[in-house]
């Protein structure tokens, strides 16, 4: 979706940017996990299918993608961008008849961030930015019925479980934004900063090169999900 090719959010721990071909190498490499495979209910591609996949999230108009970044780590600007790289928060409009109801999908890739309630906080953020920015009144989760912690944080987040599919071994969980949720989503995300990502990445490489430093080099993640 090109609304948010060129839009970063800033949250407490995170950062939110579009999702680039530069990120595609890392993402590549952490959907070889059989676990993430399963978890996401994904099939492995090669990297060339994944950079097509990466084009049609930036293009296609029922699909809103953005990649999760270290908000510490990001500040070094000597840090390459791809290894700030955590995880990835997608919205689907999946039904064209329906444009209000919407998919929610988070995955905190790498493990040592889980845990820490980065995927609360990014879910908030992704709500949010589909209240105010995509029109959304009504949110869905479509989770696999051995990834518990995922069940629990969405409904700790006030969705309710709607129906259990054995045979894609999947609950879908629902949550319908009253005014109530509203404000209490609003509140949560009162502190969430939407920033120019292209301005942004310029004045990071220009600090760099006050620095007098060269980008290291990005590196593949070799961490494999616990």
């Amino acid at each position: 979706m090109k609304i948010n090719d060129n839009t970063l959010l800033e949250g407490q721990n995170v950062l939110l940017v579009p999702y680039n071909s530069e990120h595609v190498p890392r993402y590549h490499e952490w959907m070889k996990s059989p676990e993430l495979q399963q978890l996401t209910a994904s099939e492995p591609l090669t990297l060339e299918q994944e950079y097509d996949m990466q084009r049609s999230w930036r293009e296609d108009d029922d699909k809103c993608t953005f990649i999760i970044l270290d908000k510490q780590r990001w500040a070094d600007p000597s840090v390459a961008e791809e290894q700030c790289m955590m995880g990835d928060v997608n919205i689907f409009l999946t039904d064209p008849t329906e444009p209000s109801l919407a998919e929610l999908e988070v995955m905190i890739a790498e493990p040592r961030y889980r845990g820490k309630g980065i995927g609360k906080e990014v879910t908030r953020m992704m709500m949010s930015y589909g209240l105010q920015k995509l029109g959304i009144k009504k949110f869905q989760a479509k989770i696999g019925l051995d990834n518990q912690v995922s069940v629990s944080m969405f409904k700790k987040l006030h969705f309710e479980e709607v129906s259990v599919c054995s045979v894609f071994r999947e609950v879908t969980l629902e949550l319908t934004v009253n005014e109530s949720i509203r404000l209490k989503l609003q509140e949560h995300v009162a502190h969430v900063n939407e920033g120019d990502y292209r301005e942004t990445c310029s004045r990071r490489q220009e600090l760099l090169s006050q620095r007098g430093a060269a980008p290291s080099r990005p590196t593949t993640s070799t961490d494999s999900p616990q």
